[in-house]
């Protein structure tokens, strides 16, 4: 007997929900609030413009802007037709733009009407068949928003299986050339479905995204799940903290996730200790390690943490540490999901013991098809028994909880010995003058490298080199100790929050 396979596509799933629940409220914008019911007949319409545009199956389409209703409509609408969704990041430059534009072969490109003199500054040797502006028509651009009035809405949601590439996101690229990678329609599913059986989710929840939706850590962490959950989210253009601590009150939001950075700046806002966080359930963090001190910061406000690693190749889940051991086992990325396999491997991919540093590997439905048109790149990132290579490195515990070290890249190797950045950046966080900080290698005729710390510090702050090793012997071995200091305004960070140490290395060396 034939069993029909379900549908699927993600789009299926959200404009479902609104049917089911026309008058809930979808998205909340900049004071405006849009029920379910005009979410859906809203991607409808997008669908229908973009099927008029010729957009097909597996064709790519593009969307360039800060975070707005329309990049969420675009993205369901694209699904809606079969066809692959690409967020391109706003920070980087046309030449940059024009690199993924062309490698991902976009079919139709959708601009906010602030970044379409990036795009002129390259258009002529972009792939693209159609461009859009989201208002207002412009030289060349069409205008979305009126072209939504006049579109034949699509009725039927394309089928999709499991392994169809739902979305492109390409990677940050701290080093090299950034790479597609292919998040298929099961890969987003089952993380949220490892999500939801992690951390829980209810209708009635809130959620605040803040973070940028062309990162994964924006997107997937709770962004499309508040959709097929089918709750409100409270979306903002951008991360400002004063700008979340007010939504957090107005719309008594349970739910944000946020990089370290994002909470640190919320909790250094003037007004945040006589704000109102009591309608936080949990917050979310990852994109990068969590000091203690900021986890015991906002403990004392009884607001939990749950903490998540993952990349963007990994959709992104593939550890929490809920709120329960969060003190218990201060500093670790917590267990693997119910459906994701954990193993730390040598230099020769055999699996290593508890407590044995190596590279974090990971298996399971939320790892990613490939990256797009990199045959090679895929097979060097995923082995034969489709076991994902983080390069980062870490432990396991014997009770199974992993610890993130540092990336593989970024081991400083001073004198022989290894040392993890993160680590030395946990003991000199806590250090009363230092708001932000990152060590790095910098070559040394004595020791091959030197374990440098950048920091930026508090107003009328002197903070020394001396001072600064003073403070942390107690805490590390000597060797791990810093031997340059660097202050600086501020540390450079891609959109994720991830401080980019290339950089660093690239200036300081």
């Amino acid at each position: 007997m034939h069993r029909p396979e379900p549908n699927f596509n993600v789009a299926a799933q959200v404009i479902k929900q609104a049917e089911l629940n026309p008058s809930d409220t979808a998205i909340i914008f900049e004071g405006a609030k849009r029920t379910y019911g005009e979410f859906a007949q809203r991607v409808r319409s997008l669908a229908g413009l973009l099927r008029g545009a010729g957009v097909c199956v597996g064709d790519r389409v593009g969307f360039l802007g800060f975070n707005q209703p329309s990049f969420i409509e675009t993205m369901f609408a694209t699904v809606s037709l079969g066809a692959i969704f690409v967020p391109l990041n706003f920070r980087l430059t046309g030449e940059e733009l024009a690199f993924i534009i062309d490698d991902a072969g976009v079919h139709s490109l959708i601009v906010d009407p602030d970044l379409i003199p990036v795009v002129e500054s390259v258009r002529e040797r972009l792939p693209c068949r159609r461009f859009y502006s989201v208002h207002g028509a412009l030289d060349g651009f069409a205008c979305l928003e009126s072209g939504l009035s006049v579109a034949a809405p699509v009725s039927e949601i394309a089928s999709s299986s499991p392994h169809d590439t739902l979305l492109i996101m390409y990677t940050s690229g701290t080093t090299g050339l950034p790479k597609g990678a292919m998040l298929t329609h099961g890969n987003i599913v089952w993380n949220n479905v490892n999500a939801s059986l992690a951390f829980g989710a209810n209708k009635s929840d809130v959620l605040l995204t803040a973070a940028p939706l062309f990162h994964i850590g924006g997107l997937n962490v709770m962004t499309i799940s508040a959709f097929q959950m089918g709750s409100p989210l409270v979306l903002l253009r951008h991360f400002d903290p004063e700008a979340v601590l007010d939504a957090i009150e107005e719309h008594s939001v349970t739910h944000m996730f946020g990089a370290p950075a994002m909470f640190l700046f919320m909790a250094q806002h003037p007004t945040f200790a006589a704000r109102d966080l009591s309608s936080i359930e949990i917050l979310i963090v990852g994109a990068a390690p969590c000091p203690e001190s900021l986890i015991s910061l906002y403990g004392q406000r009884g607001i939990s943490f749950c903490q998540g690693y993952g990349l963007t190749e990994t959709s992104p889940f593939a550890s929490f540490l809920g709120p329960q051991k969060c003190l218990e086992k201060l500093g670790s990325a917590g267990l693997p999901p119910v459906h994701t396999e954990l193993r730390i491997v040598d230099n020769d991919n055999v699996a290593v013991g508890p407590d044995e540093r190596g590279e974090i590997c990971i298996k399971g439905p939320n790892i990613m098809k490939g990256y797009w048109n990199r045959p090679e790149a895929t097979a060097n990132a995923i082995d034969e028994m489709g076991w994902f290579h983080s390069g980062d490195v870490g432990y396991i515990d014997e009770e199974g909880y992993l610890y993130i070290c540092d990336r593989l890249k970024d081991m400083v190797i001073t004198g022989g010995e290894n040392v993890y950045p993160a680590e030395v950046e946990s003991v000199l966080f806590e250090h009363p003058a230092i708001t932000e900080v990152a060590v790095i290698g910098l070559p040394d005729e004595k020791w091959g490298e030197a374990v440098t710390a950048v920091a930026a510090v508090t107003g009328g702050s002197d903070l020394t080199l001396e001072g600064l090793r003073d403070f942390a012997v107690a805490k590390l071995a000597r060797y791990k100790l810093p031997s340059r200091l660097h202050i600086v305004e501020a540390l450079p960070r891609n959109p994720a929050g991830k401080v980019l140490k290339f950089e660093l290395r690239e200036t300081l060396a």
